[in-house]
């Protein structure tokens, strides 16, 4: 099944952002792209991303690390 992760998008904001540190958090499904999806964002911002191996159900459950912006995916658009 291919998923549309606008990742065009993340870039987008993480230029408007300009963080140092970046965490990607997927839930267990999206995982296997964990490793597509950071090096993308490299490639594309020069930010260096760490992908976020613990518990994802949903906005909440947000990892308590130190990160300049969080990047989460779940099953439902949030804006």
């Amino acid at each position: 099944m291919n998923y549309d992760l606008e990742l065009e998008r993340v870039v987008e904001q993480i230029n408007k952002v300009k963080p140092k540190s970046v965490l990607v958090q997927l839930p267990d499904g999206l995982k296997p792209k964990a490793k597509e999806i950071v090096d993308f964002i490299k490639k594309e911002t020069g930010v260096k991303a760490h992908i976020w191996l613990g518990s994802c159900f949903g906005a909440c459950d947000i990892p308590k690390v130190e990160y300049d912006l969080l990047i989460q995916w779940g099953h439902s658009e949030w804006q």
